[in-house]
């Protein structure tokens, strides 16, 4: 049975990373590596109402509206699970892990005044054909009901077993109508990092993306999604999966593509048959 650990506040999330990117030279991803870690639970949460209306802005959601945006939860969520990554227990490195993909379910619309319990773990490790895979699940709960769920994947990356097969081919879907363009600025992965409290260093300028071989600063994942949420809209009860699939460098210029449930995001001009993100929303129905 996991152990459960319960808080009385969210730990800062800059130590943990520095903690995190310490520890990970000092570690060797193996396979059929292992994880039974503590479910972290954090009671009493409330958002703080100025970074959430920060978090909107940076993400184009509407602001002043009382409800959270879908993927606010996972920013609320994120310290919780840089804790439990950057632990000494851990077995994969926390430099170089890589968000893979994300799953999210709200059950229903959660009022950004409201109080939750937050609950972090990590479910499960599994291999790769690339290395070991971490799924993260994040819970929120109001009234002790399950209110929004979600899974993040996390890859990190090794020698396997046998070499790496070929990534099962997929079948080819029709384009995805055309919507918008859009601008990114050199500073949104500042200005998200200052919102989320994310400010892994690959996301905040050239020179430090640089140490980590990016030639410019990388939009943060998390943000790309929020971004294509906010564009596409969400119905109140709602499943959405996102898949990461290259780095946006910043600055730079997207395309936003959707037929209504999936979603894409693109490369444009001589980039554009590179895939960014792709992904999908689908009404729960009860």
């Amino acid at each position: 049975m996991t152990a459960v650990t319960t808080l009385s506040s969210s730990p800062a999330l800059v130590p943990l990373l520095a903690r995190g990117a310490l520890r990970s030279p000092f570690k060797r991803p193996r396979p059929g590596a292992d994880f039974t870690g503590t479910r972290l639970v954090l009671p009493g949460l409330r958002a703080d109402l100025p970074r959430l209306a920060a978090y909107e802005r940076v993400c184009g959601f509407p602001t002043g509206e009382d409800a959270l945006p879908l993927t606010y939860p996972h920013v609320l969520g994120f310290p919780l699970a840089m804790s439990l990554m950057s632990g000494r227990d851990f077995p994969l490195p926390l430099l170089g892990l890589v968000h893979t993909s994300v799953d999210i379910t709200r059950y229903r619309p959660l009022t950004a005044a409201g109080t939750y319990e937050l609950s972090v773990y990590v479910d499960r490790l599994t291999p790769h054909r690339r290395g070991t895979e971490a799924f993260v699940v994040t819970r929120l709960r109001e009234a002790d009901a399950v209110v929004w769920e979600s899974t993040s994947t996390y890859l990190a990356r090794h020698r396997t077993e046998r070499e790496p097969a070929p990534a099962p081919e997929e079948p080819e879907a029709a384009p995805l109508p055309l919507l918008d363009e859009w601008r990114l600025a050199a500073d949104v992965g500042r200005r998200y990092g200052a919102a989320s409290g994310d400010r892994n260093p690959i996301h905040l300028h050239p020179l430090t993306a640089r140490l980590f071989g990016f030639p410019r600063a990388i939009a943060h994942g998390m943000w790309t999604v929020a971004r294509c949420l906010a564009a596409h809209g969400t119905p109140p009860a709602v499943r959405t999966r996102a898949e990461f699939r290259a780095p946006v460098l910043l600055p730079g210029t997207v395309a936003f593509a959707s037929d209504g449930v999936r979603f894409e995001l693109r490369g444009t001009g001589e980039a554009a048959a590179r895939l960014h993100v792709s992904g999908r929303v689908d009404r729960l129905t009860f």
